[in-house]
């Protein structure tokens, strides 16, 4: 199965890091979500009870993530996939990007983060 319902662009400020500095003031991060679900039902019946609702996921996600101060992306990401598979039983895959564009790296870049993907077992 491929249909995928997906996310883009939640933003959440959080006070994640390893630096003290992170942890006191916060910062905004951003994620991006892909969920494995089968969409055949709710494409044909157009019923919500059918698939899994975006508001409900957004939530489920946005507490998972908010719930502690977490010092890696990785544990936080995890979190978030984790949340969102004992939430949702009809989703069987998530992926979760994790962007934390002002990461405290002295360069110049765009965007650091990490992706997981976790998977019914």
């Amino acid at each position: 199965m491929s249909d995928t319902i997906f996310i883009r662009g939640l933003v959440i400020h959080a006070r994640h890091g390893v630096m003290e500095h992170e942890t006191a003031v916060g910062q905004r991060f951003v994620i991006d979500l892909d969920l494995t679900a089968d969409l055949s039902e709710s494409s044909r019946t157009d019923r919500l009870a059918d698939t899994v609702s975006y508001s409900n996921v957004v939530a489920s996600a946005t507490a998972a993530f908010k719930d502690d101060n977490y010092r890696l992306l990785e544990r936080a990401a995890g979190a978030v996939a984790d949340a969102i598979l004992a939430d949702f039983p009809k989703i069987t895959t998530v992926r979760v990007t994790v962007h934390k564009p002002h990461a405290p790296i002295p360069a110049i870049f765009d965007d650091v983060g990490v992706t997981l993907t976790r998977s019914r077992s």
